[in-house]
């Protein structure tokens, strides 16, 4: 069995997908408030 060397693994695909998914969340949650605004201006 090969010896484990921390920090030795590339994790680039992880890095993008971690991008990825902090991107869409922010963009997620900022869809959510302009929708609340929305509801609350126009659905009173």
């Amino acid at each position: 069995m090969a010896e484990y060397k921390h920090g030795d693994m590339d994790i680039t695909d992880q890095e993008k997908t971690f991008a990825g998914f902090v991107k869409f969340t922010t963009w997620f949650v900022v869809f959510l408030v302009f929708l609340a605004l929305f509801l609350a201006i126009f659905a009173a």
